[in-house]
């Protein structure tokens, strides 16, 4: 079973973050191993503390697993601060990731930040460069870009400031665009793959982007060129979101495990 890691901050209303990767992975069919970067107290109606973990845990969570396993993709998601960010991409530089997916996690669904201002420049310089492919939604886009995305054709723009950063591929979720709902935009540097989909209307989003990623990392684990593993991996969130739970009294989470028998 290939073996793929998640370097996150935890969820404790279990809808995102490790604890979304981690079921995103396993249904995705690979063996998912963690490194936790922050303590969020989180529900689905917001988050109401960040406790960030010291470097040097990080930094030893990243050896442990290194040091044992044989590490087929890594995924990021939330990195909170500057330091975090500058050290797992220390740490994960030497070790030549091929499949790295960087999900520049900024905001949670219910509005807080999640990626301290300063530590926007710690992911452009040292991270991005690293990565197969980023995987931004809208908003984040627009943030790393520093251009408005209203339709697809700014989505483009958009992607192609963003590949000057140094990643392989650039997918822009186009989940939040109002003109293309559901569609998102994968660029190599010469060429834009469209990926349609179908927009479900629905409150219950909560660990989307968190999953979707992890779903990628995962397809690329066990060997699909990144166009299959991006279409296999919207197939996927896309049926965890019609299957969305109705917990909580906010944005519930997405359903991972859709497919199993009730």
């Amino acid at each position: 079973m290939k073996q793929v890691l998640t370097i996150a901050g935890s969820d404790s209303g279990g809808g995102a973050g490790i604890q979304a990767d981690i079921k995103a992975m396993s249904a995705n069919g690979v063996f998912a191993m963690s490194v936790i970067t922050a303590i969020t107290a989180q529900n689905t109606e917001e988050v109401t503390e960040v406790f960030e973990l010291p470097v040097s845990i990080i930094e030893a969570q990243i050896d442990a697993v290194f040091d044992d396993f044989e590490v087929a993709a890594v995924k990021t998601g939330m990195l909170s601060s500057m330091e975090i960010v500058t050290a797992v991409a220390k740490m994960l530089r030497p070790q030549k990731v091929a499949n790295l997916v960087v999900d520049p996690v900024m905001m949670a669904k219910s509005g807080q930040a999640l990626l301290k201002p300063e530590a926007m420049e710690a992911l452009k310089r040292d991270l991005i460069p690293l990565a197969l492919v980023i995987t931004p939604n809208v908003q984040e886009a627009e943030q790393l870009s520093g251009l408005p995305i209203k339709t697809l054709a700014d989505a483009r723009q958009a992607a192609k400031a963003i590949h000057k950063l140094g990643c392989k591929h650039v997918l822009i979720k186009g989940g939040h665009l109002l003109a293309e709902r559901a569609t998102d935009l994968l660029y190599d540097g010469r060429f834009f793959n469209i990926f349609k989909g179908e927009f479900i209307d629905t409150p219950h989003t909560h660990g989307t982007g968190c999953t979707f990623a992890s779903a990628v990392a995962a397809q690329l684990a066990r060997g699909k060129a990144l166009p299959d593993a991006v279409q296999t991996a919207k197939t996927y969130v896309t049926e965890a979101i019609r299957h969305g739970l109705a917990i909580g009294h906010g944005k519930g989470p997405t359903n991972h495990f859709y497919f199993l028998p009730e």
